[in-house]
């Protein structure tokens, strides 16, 4: 299940366990990544808190938590190549995982659709 934020994050729920990046559009935004602060594995996050930090040679944007949850893997693999953000943001690029305080929060998110609209 792929689900949206307003601020322009993705999450793909399996079970308990959610992979977040951000979407295609906030990383066209943004320009080539150069950098990308993690959150700390084991963290308790809620809802809208700032979990990293994506910078690009344009600016610096934070990435919230769509959900609470705890935090449980960060990507190391975009630590020596955060370009993959850019060429792959809802794939390889993807940022932190999540394990879901309630999954069925998840209903307070975007669809695809919904998402698309409201960048219009």
């Amino acid at each position: 299940m792929l689900k949206f934020t307003k601020d322009h994050e993705w999450l793909r729920l399996e079970g308990e366990i959610a992979t977040v990046g951000i979407t295609n559009y906030a990383q066209e935004q943004l320009g080539d990544l150069v950098f990308v602060e993690f959150p700390a594995a084991g963290k308790t996050v809620e809802p809208g808190a700032v979990v990293a930090v994506v910078e690009s040679v344009k600016a610096a944007s934070e990435v919230y938590s769509p959900l609470k949850g705890e935090i449980i893997e960060v990507n190391e693999g975009i630590v020596a190549s955060p370009g993959l953000v850019n060429t792959a943001p809802m794939d390889g690029g993807w940022i932190f995982k999540i394990r879901l305080s309630n999954p069925a929060d998840v209903a307070t998110l975007m669809d695809e659709a919904q998402y698309i609209a409201q960048l219009t």
